[in-house]
């Protein structure tokens, strides 16, 4: 027993030798530093230049907001009648084949006394229509009018109190990454709120630059419509309007009429009963590079001006082809959608300074809207416009107006003159311009179709035509 504990010893004192021997001769330097694991916060150093860090929390607390909000935003209901395949027995008892449908939205309670916005396809061929409010009373509600182009609607409802209201912001001031609360009654869900930021402005969805929406990243969905997107500090600055989505649901992005477009609709239809819309009175498109190329500039943010309107507060202000705007009312313009959406807010009539780039030069000029008659006039139940200089070269015709739009059935019936023909002669006397047909209104009064003898035309192959009345 003893032999092998010596043995043991032995083997071990011999391994210890060797292994210092081995560490202090032969072992190269190890010059990695292991680092153990700790419970210690890293210190992380900011990669930005600021002396100030923004805090989250500073901005994250929305319970005012909401709190301002749900109490003025309101459940419309909608009871419309829809059609329904017919089948034997309604036709045999003479049954109509229409029945009624529900349709659900939101609304936005803007004065005391019972107005509410909301939008017009929330409303649209209501035959009953009641709202709800957050404390669950239920008033008749009335139309007080609306207006399809910006989908806004003026609601009427006469309660026994005072409402909350919401009160406007001012849209052209809100921010991209700006933090927004939509407020609105998704899925019949009353009273729902949901965060999130301005993703982009002067948005289009239609793709001809007519629409200028506010886009977000709050949810919004089904029943949202008409509703209230306020700003943290529980302003209007929009009417939630449209989701873009492939399953009717939201999937990421949601859209509003900015509330400068809204306010301005419903002050026209309390005041005007309709909308009153003011025209700058040119035609023009977003400026880009393959536009600052072709016309030599380096230069690509603005309106290019393709083509100023005869008669309009534009020409008469001065702008030219070629001009590129920059601002209005020290506004900037990046794109058409912009200046679109600012001249919705405006009304005939109304001065707005146009800064503008020409020649290499920052021009400033101020500009009276018109209104959209000055370009335009009702004639035998047809609306005529003046010929722009840009179709007449395109066509190689000089002279006459053409027709906008027409609801002469007689005239569409017998000779097919609709949209798109152009008048150049009545009773032997050249067309040239709107005023000369409004001459022949003013000679012959309510009486002109008893008058007209003789009508010259173009139709859409651009044949001449013309036709003699007995």
């Amino acid at each position: 027993m003893k032999k092998i504990l010596s043995l043991v010893l032995v083997s071990a004192l011999g391994g210890v030798l060797t292994l210092g021997a081995y560490k202090l001769f032969l072992e190269k330097e190890d010059k990695n530093i292991v680092v153990t694991a700790t419970d210690s916060i890293p210190t992380f150093l900011p990669t930005g230049n600021i002396n100030s860090p923004l805090k989250a929390y500073e901005n994250s607390d929305f319970t005012t907001a909401a709190e301002n909000t749900v109490n003025a935003v309101v459940h419309v209901k909608n009871v419309s009648l829809s059609p329904r395949q017919m089948t034997f027995d309604d036709l045999f008892f003479g049954r109509s084949s229409q029945r009624p449908q529900l349709g659900t939205g939101s609304g936005v309670i803007i004065t005391p006394d019972g107005y509410i916005i909301t939008n017009n396809h929330v409303i649209n061929n209501s035959q009953e229509l009641s709202v709800t409010l957050n404390n669950n009373k239920t008033y008749e509600a009335k139309i007080i009018g609306s207006d399809p182009k910006t989908d806004i609607a003026l609601l009427k409802i006469e309660a026994d109190e005072e409402l909350p209201v919401v009160t406007f912001g001012n849209s052209d001031e809100a921010k991209i990454g700006e933090w927004v609360l939509a407020v609105g009654n998704p899925f019949n869900l009353t009273s729902t709120v949901t965060a999130g930021i301005i993703s982009a402005k002067a948005r289009d969805l239609s793709g001809v630059s007519s629409q200028s929406f506010i886009q977000t990243d709050a949810a919004v969905n089904p029943g949202n419509s008409g509703g209230a997107l306020v700003n943290t500090n529980g302003e209007l600055i929009g009417i939630n309007t449209a989701i873009s989505s492939q399953t009717g649901s939201y999937i990421g992005y949601s859209f509003a009429v900015p509330s400068n477009i809204a306010r301005k609709v419903v002050e026209d239809i309390m005041e005007y009963g309709n909308v009153q819309n003011g025209v700058l009175g040119i035609k023009a498109w977003t400026f880009d590079s393959k536009i600052a190329e072709s016309v030599g500039i380096n230069y690509t943010k603005g309106v290019y001006v393709s083509e100023v309107i005869k008669n309009s507060g534009a020409e008469k202000a001065g702008i030219k082809k070629g001009d590129i705007i920059k601002k209005l009312d020290n506004i900037e313009v990046s794109k058409f959608e912009d200046l679109s959406g600012y001249i919705k807010t405006k009304r005939p009539n109304d001065v707005i300074n146009i800064e503008l780039f020409r020649n290499d030069e920052i021009k400033t000029v101020e500009v009276k809207l018109s209104k959209t008659d000055a370009f335009s006039v009702s004639f035998i139940k047809m609306e005529l416009q003046d010929l722009s200089e840009s179709f007449k070269e395109e066509y190689n015709i000089d002279y006459g107006v053409m027709i906008k739009e027409t609801k002469n059935k007689w005239l569409y019936s017998n000779l097919g003159i609709t949209k798109g023909y152009i008048i150049t002669g009545i009773n032997d006397v050249k067309i040239e311009s709107i005023e000369d047909i409004s001459k022949i209104k003013e000679k012959y009064g309510d009486d002109i179709l008893e008058h007209i003898k003789k009508l010259e035309y173009i139709n859409t192959r651009k044949e001449k035509k013309e036709v003699l009345f007995k």
